[in-house]
């Protein structure tokens, strides 16, 4: 999933993502160069659960974002 400056809607799509019954589940999260804290709450994110893996780069776009992941 890509991410830039979403701080205020970010925990709640996570949470939403991981709430899945899917029992076989990643999450990739790709930060976009946010300027926000969206970066921590990425970072929580990982460490909290298994499922979630966090990739970051500089500011490059969406599409950018969506190859990585």
């Amino acid at each position: 999933m890509p991410v830039y400056n979403a701080e205020r809607f970010l925990r709640a799509a996570i949470d939403s993502i991981l709430a899945q019954t899917l029992a076989d589940l990643e999450l990739v999260l790709v930060d976009d160069g946010s300027a926000d804290s969206s970066p921590q709450i990425l970072a929580e994110a990982a460490s909290s659960d298994p499922r979630v893996v966090v990739h970051t780069q500089a500011n490059r776009g969406v599409a950018e974002a969506r190859n990585i992941g």
